[in-house]
């Protein structure tokens, strides 16, 4: 039969005792980000709304030269475009802006 030796597990796993711990105190952070009108001018929603802007005018300058057909195939596109761009443009700047 096999002799098993014991071993206290204290001896083993002996760690240096600590008096005190050193921990940082409590502090007071504040982070206030004030809603501003000029956050709105990002680059990128500039950029998307002039491009609408620009395509809706295009549309009207088709329109007073009289050539409908065309007109009408701009306005079945932007019938898609317009809310699409519009939500992904919301979507980008609540998700980009810092509260």
């Amino acid at each position: 039969m096999r002799k098993t030796k014991r071993f206290i597990f204290r001896k083993i796993f002996l760690l240096p005792h600590k008096t005190s711990l050193t921990r940082p105190g409590p502090f007071k952070a504040y982070s206030f980000v004030p809603f501003s009108p000029l956050a709105m001018l990002d680059p990128t929603i500039l950029t998307i709304g002039g491009i609408v802007l620009g395509i809706a005018i295009i549309e009207r300058i088709l329109e007073r030269w009289g050539v409908i057909d065309l007109v009408d195939q701009f306005a079945k596109v932007m019938r898609f475009i317009l809310p699409v761009t519009f939500y992904s443009a919301l979507i980008y700047f609540f998700v980009t802006f810092m509260f």
